[in-house]
């Protein structure tokens, strides 16, 4: 992983500035798998995570506590800078085919909060925007201490029934969250798992458990 500290370049759909979210890193992951069961893929395909660990906005709140305030004041922004760094991680927009989301809530939080920054317009549609796709993001959420890790799923961004594209990411911080962060991630990958090839839902045979009687039996 490397962490990177230089700042987001400004947007006319988004300003960046996260004086008020209070980021504290930012770490990029990418990895490209060149050998599969002694084989090399066909289509070896680039996958990278962003995270970017913020100040948890709602620490030590109620769980009646609207979050919608918060919200749309920092997951706008956290869209916009984890898509910028994906999009130049993996080479451009045009070669991500398959994305995903998640969020890591340090133990002071509650898991809502993990929810109210991916789970929202103000992020999924922008993520999706940004990255030019038009399938709903699969996500991973979860509340942990620094440095667990988490499996990030992925799939067809325009797509969501190529069951090729159906991945897997792994995020870590080594530091974060800390109790009182929130880890926040954007993953993409630009092609489908190595060797793939279990089919796809549009050329599936209709399966019903009546024929197959003698097999569940």
């Amino acid at each position: 992983m490397t962490e990177q500290s230089s700042p987001v370049q400004s947007s006319p759909v988004v300003r960046p500035d996260f004086t008020a979210a209070g980021l504290r890193k930012v770490v990029v992951y990418r990895e490209e798998v060149l050998t599969e069961n002694g084989g090399r893929p066909e289509r070896p395909a680039q996958r990278a995570t962003v995270a970017a660990v913020i100040r948890n906005p709602w620490l030590g709140t109620g769980p009646t506590q609207d979050l919608s305030a918060a919200t749309v004041a920092v997951a706008p922004q956290l869209a916009r800078l984890l898509t910028d760094k994906l999009i130049d991680a993996l080479g451009g927009v045009e070669r991500i085919e398959a994305f995903g989301k998640a969020a890591i809530v340090g133990t002071g939080g509650e898991i809502e909060h993990g929810g109210a920054l991916i789970h929202t317009p103000y992020f999924g549609n922008l993520m999706r925007e940004f990255l030019g796709g038009e399938s709903i993001i699969c996500f991973a959420d979860a509340r942990a201490e620094a440095g667990e890790t988490l499996v990030v799923p992925m799939w067809h961004k325009s797509q969501a029934a190529t069951r090729s594209h159906y991945q897997t990411v792994t995020a870590r911080i080594s530091d974060g969250p800390r109790a009182d962060e929130i880890v926040i991630i954007a993953a993409a990958s630009t092609g489908p798992r190595p060797h793939a090839r279990i089919g796809d839902r549009k050329t599936d045979p209709t399966v019903r458990a009546e024929d197959l009687e003698r097999v569940l039996a």
